[in-house]
């Protein structure tokens, strides 16, 4: 019994890709401001109010701003990378994996997982 829980994981790494079957395509990122309640804008969407943790695609780069009544926008950007070890267990898996983890782009992560952002005030003269 052992044996064909060990044989059907060889199978599916061989034509699944490690990172796609391990990590998946997305990846939960927190945000939170000072003032609480800002906008988050992400890539010029408005994807809800802090405190909130959204689920963002790592194959993808992200400008995050952040909005609020009385204070000046913040911008911030997450950018991606490419982590080494997930290319190497798809090259040892064999070239199936290597194909779907770069389609799906789930060897990639993101640089951040939670942006704290301090708003400062406007001044008005």
């Amino acid at each position: 019994m052992k044996w064909k829980a060990i044989l059907m994981l060889a199978i599916s790494l061989h034509f699944i890709g490690c990172a796609t079957l391990f990590k998946g395509t997305t990846q939960e990122v927190n945000f939170n401001s000072n003032p609480q309640k800002a906008k988050v804008i992400v890539n010029g969407v408005e994807m809800g109010e802090t405190p909130v943790a959204l689920k963002l695609e790592t194959k993808k780069t992200y400008t995050i701003e952040f909005q609020a009544e009385g204070y000046k926008p913040k911008t911030y950007t997450i950018s991606n990378h490419v982590g080494a070890g997930w290319i190497i267990l798809d090259v040892l898996s064999g070239l199936v994996g290597v194909i779907i983890d770069a389609a799906t782009g789930a060897w990639y992560s993101l640089d951040q997982d939670n942006i704290n952002a301090v708003l400062d005030k406007k001044f008005f003269f």
